[in-house]
Order: structure tokens, then sequence, then C-alpha cells
């Protein structure tokens, strides 16, 4: 038998290898392009794409351009300007491996355009396949343009994998996007000039500050329902700005991640998100956030995958605290607020869907002439009936209106408080409302001193089967306020349970309790405090105002002033929003009265 003898790799060969690396699709491409633009120090970046990037992409900057004898250097493996010497450890820029111009040269046809700031002409290199061109003159203002086409010709297989050209341009767009949100000094331009025709597909003008540019690309329902991080440990940095819990998502997509302002894919800080707004999202929920890391760079290591979108931290576990422990402040300063899109869906569920019939000059107020409401409440306040209170409403203290969430007016359907606030109308769910109000209370007190327990008159005994019974008494639910001991196989005996809840069937909140446990093992078996959360929040549903009671006006305007201070108030323990805020206008609107 004879044995294969090892042989060097040509060029050629080493530079697709590492091109299948680096650029995975067109999106790649344009990243790794944009990315040389900024680290030229370029204030505008135009990039224009034909067929997805398939065909064509080209990236033009005013940055401080190449000089001439460097731009074979350029398309050379391992060739950069932008570390000294070997230090891997201490990157001040996006690139420093010097792969993703060579590996672009070694899958299509490349050609770069360049003239240095300060140089007194331009010049331009082509690369095809692999095969270098001599640089040559060429005429150019300033700063740089590359043009990259017929993306993968030398490695056609690769095309197979490429997706339909609306996915590879909205992957491209993506790309873009992340890029503008971490530079707001930079103006961006990205177009689509497939079939000969000029389309815009994504535009940020220069912007004064990172708020201004997470405005400008995110939309402005994202900035009024966003909370402003500001933290720091240890060196580390955390800015950005986070959703609020009822501004939130079905998917992850709108979850962006920069470390040094280098837009990453981290398991690490994907998880430190999520676990921020544990108890404050469903679990099928997604936090919308832009949260920015920095930190000194010898504390971070970029040089993780050739595509730099993965990082290493000395000390992750530090990092992940930050995020968790800003997010988690940043939403208890957020108190009771509640996402203005909440509202929003509600005018739209309500608004009619023909329009809605003019409104006539004898129908609006004049000063000297009570309005058409003010008239009609007159004339009903007359009726037999409609003088007094109804069997939903008591009398209510006017100074009670004075907080954000208004004065109690009524009660509907044994579950609806309606508040009247000083600019439109505030509709609650007294269940979810009071049942966030008792997990936080549970929370604070397990956290200060323990949760205080109540002992039964009679232990209560539950059969709830062997596996069961012990996952209750391994947790040593004690500290929860919940006594329990071993009481026969399977079967468990209840000597005290939190006074908070006041009397509470014992074997229903076990129930509750062993349901909770299972499905937070599922999403997360290490995690202890966790578990205990989960078991506080369904704990807090069996001490809550039950849908169905008839509160009083006191009862309802206590409920609300409590809210006004407990953070997290704005949504339920299941992440559902506790009210609706209905201003007048938008309710004057719906009535075709402006």
């Amino acid at each position: 038998m004879i044995l294969p003898r090892i042989r060097q790799l040509d060029e050629g060969a080493v530079n697709r290898i590492a091109a299948g690396e680096v650029v995975e699709r067109p999106a790649s491409a344009v990243k790794e392009l944009v990315e040389n633009a900024l680290d030229a120090r370029a204030r505008r970046i135009t990039i224009d794409i034909a067929d997805g990037g398939r065909t064509l992409i080209r990236v033009t900057d005013d940055g401080h351009g190449i000089a001439a004898e460097d731009l074979p250097l350029a398309l050379s493996r391992h060739a950069t300007s932008k570390i000294d010497g070997s230090d891997l450890l201490n990157i001040h820029s996006f690139g420093f491996r010097g792969e993703a111009l060579p590996s672009l040269g070694a899958v299509g046809r490349l050609a770069i355009t360049s003239r240095a700031r300060g140089s007194e002409g331009a010049a331009a290199i082509r690369c095809s396949g692999g095969r270098l061109e001599p640089a040559r003159p060429a005429a150019l203002g300033a700063g740089t343009v590359v043009e990259l086409r017929d993306l993968f010709h030398a490695t056609p297989a690769r095309l197979k994998f490429l997706k339909t050209e609306r996915s590879e341009t909205m992957a491209v767009t993506d790309a873009v996007r992340r890029l503008a949100m971490a530079e707001p000094g930079v103006a961006f331009t990205l177009r689509d000039l497939s079939d000969g025709g000029e389309r815009i597909l994504f535009r940020a003008d220069a912007a004064s500050d990172r708020a201004d540019r997470l405005a400008a690309i995110l939309g402005r329902a994202f900035s009024e329902n966003a909370m402003a991080l500001d933290a720091e440990r240890a060196g580390f940095h955390l800015g950005g700005q986070a959703g609020l819990p009822t501004y939130s998502r079905g998917n992850a997509v709108h979850q962006y991640l920069y470390v040094n302002g280098r837009p990453v894919r981290d398991r690490m800080l994907t998880g430190a998100l999520r676990g921020a707004y544990q108890d404050v999202l469903a679990k099928d929920r997604h936090a919308v956030a832009v949260l920015f890391v920095t930190c000194d760079p010898t504390l971070v290591d970029c040089n993780v995958h050739p595509a730099k979108t993965e990082v290493r931290f000395r000390d992750a576990g530090l990092v992940r605290g930050l995020i968790v422990a800003g997010l988690k402040q940043a939403l208890a300063e957020a108190g009771h607020r509640a996402a203005t899109t909440v509202s929003d869906a509600t005018l739209g569920a309500m608004r009619p869907e023909r329009p809605a019939a003019p409104v006539y000059q004898m129908d609006r107020p004049r000063a000297d002439r009570p309005s058409p409401t003010a008239r009609h409440n007159a004339y009903m306040a007359q009726m037999p009936g409609f003088a007094e209170p109804s069997a939903r409403t008591e009398p209510v203290d006017e100074e009670a209106g004075d907080g954000p969430l208004g004065a109690a007016r009524a009660q509907l359907h044994g579950n609806w408080i309606v508040a009247q606030s000083g600019d439109g109308m505030v509709i609650v769910d007294q269940h979810a409302a009071h049942e966030r109000l008792v997990y936080e209370r549970l929370k604070a007190q397990m956290r200060d001193r323990g949760i205080a327990a109540q002992a039964l008159l009679i232990p209560e005994v539950v059969e709830v089967g062997a596996d069961a019974a012990e996952r209750l008494l391994a947790l040593d639910l004690a500290r929860l306020g919940l006594a329990l001991d071993a009481f026969g196989p399977g079967t468990v005996a209840v000597r005290e349970t939190p006074a908070i809840l006041g009397p509470c069937s014992a074997e229903a909140l076990l129930r509750d309790i062993l349901e909770e446990i299972e499905a937070e093992e599922e999403a997360d078996p290490l995690s202890l405090r966790s578990r205990l959360d989960a078991i506080l929040s369904r704990m807090a549903c069996h001490g809550s105002v039950r849908a169905g009671r008839r509160m009083s006006a006191p009862e309802m305007n206590a409920l609300l002033r409590e809210m006004e201070a407990t953070p997290h108030s704005g949504q339920c323990n299941h992440g559902r929003p506790t009210y609706v805020k209905l201003k007048l206008a938008d309710i004057e609107r719906l009535f075709g009265r402006t």
C-alpha cells in the first residue's frame, strides 16, 4: 500500500478555503468592506448592490485612502496596517487579520481604486479569482472605491447555497443597519441598482448622538418606549437603550449587541439580556434592545472567529452581571410605565372600518357656548337613574386623580377599573395589576428578611406523587413562607403558608408551584434563583384580587397609587400589560370630533 504524501496547498486553494470562512454570503462581504471604510475614518459611506449582491457590491467612502505602493499588499493575505507587531490583545479597529480583501479577490472579481489623503493622484488594482494585476494610475477625488463583481464566480458551487435575491438583499440591509447604529457620526446610504434602476434601501444621515441615530433607524415607537442604559463595573461600561417589557416581540431579531462598537452575536450576552427580563416577559416574548458594552481591548478577545462576530471576555461572569444589573436598574426606574403601542393597539381595535362622518362647524365647542358633550351631560343628569351613581360606580375623591393613573371612576364586569386622568382615561386589569404588586412585595420580603408565614391550625395533607414530593422538599420552601414535611410516600403536609396570601388552598398552591418548577427546569435547569422567582410569581397569583370581585372607590384608588409607586407594575408576571392609557385627543378622534 502506497501512503499518500503530504504536500503544501497552492496559494489559490488556501485563499478559497479562507474565503469560505470570511465570506459566507454577500452580506459578509458588505460587512467587511464597510468596516474597512470605518477603519479609514470615513464620514460618508455609500453601498451599491445588484441582484442581492451576487453581481455587484460597491462601497465608496471618503476615508484616508490607501497609498498606491500599498495596494498590492492590501490584496496579500495577512497584510494589514491596523495592528502593530503581533499584539492581538489590543485591537482598536474592526479589521486586523488581513484576510477580507484577498478572500474577496479569490472568489470574485475585485477592483480597488483609492487616493491616499495628501497624495497627488489615485491608483487602481484588480484581482480576479486570486490572480492579481499590477497597480495603475486612476482618477478619483478622495477616499476609496472597492468594487466586487460576480461573487463566487471562482467557486460556483457556493452560489447554490445562497438564498433568494430578496433574502440576500435583506441580509445586506441588516448588516448595514447594525453598523450604522454604532457609528452615529457617519452617513450611510445603501442603494439597489438591479435592472439598471436605483432604489434606496437604507439611508441614515450623520446624527449628533447615538440616541438620535437609534431613533432614526429603529423608529419613533422604539425611542418613545425605550429606557436609556448607563452602568459601569470594574472597567466595563454598558450603554444603549432597551425597550419596555410591554414593547416586546415574538422573536429575537430586534436585539442588537455590540462590544467596543463591533456588532456581535454572543450567547452569553443574549442570555444575560433574557435573564434581566426574566420575570417581566412571557416566555415566548423577546425584549427589543440595543446594548453597547465597552471596555479596554485587552479585556476581550475578538480573534475567536474569522468573521469576528464572536468574542470571548476574560471575565464573562462580570460582564453578565453588569448587563443583568444595569437592565434591572433601568426597568425598576421605569416604574409603572407601559408601552405607548399598547394604547395604539387598543385604539386600532376600536377605530371604525369606515371613515367617520365629518364634524360640522356647529358641533365644534366655542368659548361662549358649552360643547355638545357638556350639553348632553347636563341633559342626562336631569333624567332619572343618571344623576345617581350606578351600581358599579362610587363617589370619588377628586384629589385622587393627581397621579399619572388618575382617579378611579368605575369598575366594569368585575375586573376592569376605569380611571380618569388629567389628559384622558386609564383602563386597568385589576387582577393582573394586583398580581404584579403582590409579586414585588414577595420578592422584597424574601430579599430583606424572608417571607412571613402563617401557621395552619390543622396541617393540610396533599398527595403529589413521589417525584413531585422529592422536588418540593429539596427546594427548602420555608424561606418562601411555605413549610412542608414529608407525610408518607408521595405525600407532604403543609404546616405554614405565606401570610401575604391570606387564606388559600394549599393543594392548589402546590400544584401550581410544581407546574412552574417543571417549566422553569426545562428553560433554565441550573438557576435556583429563576425557580424561586417563578414560584413567587405563582404564589402572587393566589394572593391577588380575583376577577369578579367588586372593589370600593378607596380600594381602586389605593391600587392605582401603589401601581404608580411599584417598579414593573406596567406589566403582569406573565408580561401582559396591566393597564391601557387613552389620551383624550385620541378618544375624540375615534368619534370624529377632531
